[in-house]
């Protein structure tokens, strides 16, 4: 059985950003040390920040997107989403230097195999964020908005992932995101 480390959020926001290419999660008051992640979903990341930069950038009135940023989700919940959108209202109240006491509007996450992201979702959900959970492998997402069943989406029947209430305009082909 693996060791469980426990701390304080006062405790893991004194934890360096980075410490020797280590991040962290804090997940209900346990320290997670996040994997290091492969080209493949890097690849992926990045193609979605690009979209979403390009998007913003005809509609800077919308938010900002920004990808592995913290956001204290709950009193001994940290979490840090592979890309996240943060909208206009709630940008004006942040100091860019300091970790965000507030969830993303969205959090976009990519399946990873070490990942516990059916628990990332809930903690997502219950702090009021919207999520998209991209799923590699089966070549789907899902689209979770709190209070409502996911919509599954999938990338063989030319599906894509959009919000129009958060994000009107932004269409992303879920096949373009996993290639093929």
């Amino acid at each position: 059985m693996a060791t469980r480390t426990l701390i304080s959020l006062e405790e893991y926001e004194a934890l360096p950003e980075t410490e020797n290419g280590v991040e962290y999660e804090l997940s209900n008051g346990e320290l997670v040390v996040l994997a290091s992640p492969m080209l493949f979903h890097n690849r992926m990341r990045d193609d979605i920040l690009v979209r979403f930069h390009m998007f913003l950038r005809q509609r800077p009135d919308l938010g900002e997107v920004t990808s592995e940023t913290d956001f204290r989700l709950a009193s001994n919940t940290v979490r840090r989403p592979d890309v996240a959108f943060i909208s206009a209202a709630k940008l004006t109240s942040v100091d860019p230097r300091k970790r965000l006491d507030f969830a993303p509007d969205l959090a976009i996450e990519i399946a990873s195999p070490n990942d516990d992201l059916p628990r990332k979702i809930r903690d997502y959900l219950a702090a009021g964020a919207r999520v998209w959970a991209l799923f590699p492998d089966a070549r789907v997402g899902r689209i979770h908005k709190p209070g409502q069943q996911p919509l599954v989406r999938d990338a063989d029947a030319g599906d894509s992932l959009e919000d129009d209430e958060l994000l009107p305009g932004l269409k992303i082909p879920l096949a373009e995101i996993f290639g093929g």
